[in-house]
């Protein structure tokens, strides 16, 4: 039998140097290493030269994080997104860079199916985040004015009365896009809501303001559905099954979001359906894969770049001083027209 390597021995973890270390090693005093990394007057050149090379022959970094909290600051933003939501990412690359220009740090917490949304929050109060941005929270409103009590919040993608809020007129979104379909011919139009989502009663009240205006309350039709595919292919089964209220399919469906829309889209297709030949679909958002070229998808576009500075801003704005009256930054949405509308048949 061969013999077997002796294991090797990793020995005691080796200690984190500190300050005191780095004092030793550079022949100063464990203040003087403080004012060098705290970059205050009170060293020489060669003081801080020697002080630097020491911590470099250390491998010593300085703690940023508790010298902010015992300041009772931790300059970190806790954003609350959901996991698998396209435009949220959008937004979330939007806030890092923003943050990061003003100096601040970004800790996020997703809600999954088994990762509720309040679970989420109590994990980014509990890591001392400075303040927190909540993207489409579902949470009663009540709650979140209650949450605004006991730290910096700003609302993301709905209006929360009395709480910083950042949003697209999504109202306006749905009535703008609903009026592009009606321009184009189409009387039969049916939209598949967001279900419980964020604005997705806005975005419900711009479809049938538009519907209404147009003279067609009498063709005003909802399907209940939700921000994601799944939606969209039961909604497409519906329709083709004559659950919109009879054998008659619509002219066109505006879907709640942008992925309710694709999954509407790939089940038509996938059934015989021509779009937009037979049945226009739209979404809302404008997330990257309705852009690609087999999407195409016609949508509203909401400035991400935008909404998240605006957030961060609020963010600053409300730690400058707690006092301020809540803002309700409205950005104005932007209808993209692509290959998956056309005119009514």
């Amino acid at each position: 039998m061969p013999e077997l390597d002796p294991p090797v021995a990793t020995g005691p973890r080796r200690r984190r140097p500190t300050m005191s270390d780095v004092a030793e090693r550079a022949g100063v005093s464990r203040a003087l290493v403080s004012i060098v990394f705290r970059d205050r007057p009170g060293a020489s050149d060669a003081t801080r030269a020697r002080v630097l090379a020491a911590a470099d022959e250390l491998g010593y970094t300085p703690d940023s994080a508790a010298r902010l909290l015992a300041r009772g600051r931790s300059r970190t933003i806790g954003v609350l997104t959901t996991v698998g939501e396209p435009f949220e990412a959008s937004l979330i690359e939007g806030v890092y860079a923003e943050a990061g220009h003003h100096g601040y740090g970004v800790l996020l917490s997703a809600r999954t199916p088994g990762h509720d949304e309040q679970t989420a929050v109590d994990e980014l109060l509990a890591h001392r985040c400075e303040a927190l941005v909540l993207l489409g929270p579902e949470a009663p409103e009540a709650e979140l004015t209650a949450l605004a009590q006991r730290t910096v919040l700003v609302v993301v993608g709905r209006g929360v009365r009395g709480v910083d809020s950042v949003r697209t007129d999504d109202e306006a979104g749905l009535r703008g896009l609903t009026e592009h379909l009606i321009a184009a011919g189409h009387r039969r139009i049916t939209h598949v809501d967001g279900g419980p989502g964020a604005n997705a009663a806005a975005r419900r009240d711009g479809y049938t303001a538009a519907m209404t205006a147009a003279g067609l309350g009498g063709q005003v039709h909802v399907l209940p559905g939700a921000y994601d595919e799944e939606a969209g292919i039961a909604a497409a089964h519906r329709l083709l099954a004559g659950g919109a209220g009879g054998p008659v399919l619509p002219t066109a469906v505006v879907a709640g979001n942008d992925r309710c829309a694709v999954g509407l889209l790939d089940t038509l297709r996938r059934s015989g359906v021509d779009v937009p030949g037979r049945m226009s679909v739209a979404g809302y958002n404008d997330d990257r894969v309705s852009r690609l070229a087999h999407v195409d998808l016609t949508t509203v576009r909401q400035d991400a770049a935008a909404l998240a500075r605006g957030a961060v801003d609020a963010v600053r704005a409300r730690l400058d001083d707690p006092a301020t009256e809540p803002v309700d930054l409205v950005l104005d949405p932007h209808l993209v027209v692509r290959g998956s509308t056309g005119p009514a048949h």
